[in-house]
C-alpha cells in the first residue's frame, strides 16, 4: 500500500487511520495479533519508527494493546463483570450477548489451611474441596477462580461439577438452589507466573483479586473463593 506523501496528513497518521478503519470493519478482529513492525513498515513503504508512532497513537486511543515480548493486538471489548448479592459468571457474560466457557485447572480434596478454614468456618486441617478453573469470554481467558467447599456437606461436588460444568448447577444438586454473596473483597496485584500463563497475560499487567464468601438461605457458608481477573479485560460493576 502506498501512502499519500503530499496529502497534508502525516504518514504515521495515515497508517493509524488505515488500521483504525480495518479494526472498525473487523478486518482486524478483536484479539487478533497485528503483523510485526517490520512487516507493517514494508506494507506501507515507511520506516519502523513511523509505524511505531501510528501504533502508539492507536494504543492511546484504546484500539490496540502492546504486550512486551508478545506483540501488538487488537483490543477486545471490556467485560462488565457485575458484583452483587447474586454473582454468577455465566449469567454475567450471557447478559452481554457474549459466549462464556471454561476449563478445569485442578480439582481435589485438600486439608484446609488457616485461611480456608477461617472463611469456611472449619477447623484447620479439615477436608475441603478445591475446584480451580479458567473462565473464558468468547474463547479468551479473563479469570482464574479457586472455589473451596466444605467436603462434609458436598462430598462428591467434583464429579458433579465435571458433569454439570457449573458451580451453580453443582450446588443445586445438593439442594442449594439459591445462594447469595455475604462478602466481597477486591484488591489488585501483578500476576504470578502460573496466572500469567493461564490468563495469557504479561507479568507486567495487573490482575484484580476478588475474594468472596457465599451463603445458603439459612446463612450457612457454602463456598469461599478467590478469583484473579485480567484487569485490562474486565470492569467490575458493583451492585447493591
Amino acid at each position: 500500500m502506498t501512502l499519500q506523501r503530499q496529502a497534508g496528513v502525516s504518514l504515521w497518521r495515515q497508517i493509524a487511520q488505515t488500521l483504525e478503519g480495518e479494526i472498525k470493519a473487523q478486518v482486524l478482529a478483536p484479539g487478533r495479533q497485528l503483523p510485526t513492525e517490520a512487516e507493517l513498515a514494508e506494507r506501507f513503504g515507511v520506516n519502523r519508527h513511523t509505524v511505531r508512532r501510528g501504533i502508539a497513537f492507536l494504543e492511546q486511543e484504546g484500539l490496540l494493546r502492546v504486550e512486551q515480548g508478545r506483540g501488538t493486538f487488537v483490543q477486545e471489548r471490556m467485560v462488565d463483570y457485575r458484583l452483587g448479592k447474586r454473582t454468577r459468571f455465566t449469567e454475567n457474560i450471557e447478559k452481554q450477548s457474549r459466549i462464556p466457557s471454561g476449563e478445569i485447572v485442578r480439582a481435589l480434596t485438600i486439608a484446609a489451611d488457616a485461611t480456608v478454614a477461617k472463611n469456611l468456618r472449619l477447623r484447620k486441617g479439615a477436608p475441603a474441596i478445591l475446584i480451580e478453573n479458567v473462565g473464558k469470554v468468547d474463547g479468551r481467558p479473563i479469570s482464574v477462580a479457586a472455589h473451596h467447599f466444605p467436603a462434609k456437606r458436598f462430598p462428591d461436588i467434583i464429579e458433579v461439577y465435571k458433569r454439570e460444568k457449573s458451580v451453580t448447577r453443582g450446588l443445586s444438586h445438593y439442594g442449594v438452589v439459591h445462594y447469595t454473596r455475604q462478602e466481597t473483597r477486591v484488591t489488585a496485584r501483578l500476576p504470578s507466573g502460573n496466572e500469567s500463563r493461564l490468563l495469557e497475560l504479561p507479568r507486567s499487567q495487573p490482575v484484580l483479586v476478588i475474594e468472596a464468601i457465599n451463603i445458603d438461605p439459612e446463612g450457612r457458608i457454602i463456598e469461599y473463593g478467590w478469583t484473579r481477573m485480567a484487569a485490562e479485560r474486565t470492569q467490575l460493576v458493583v451492585q447493591p
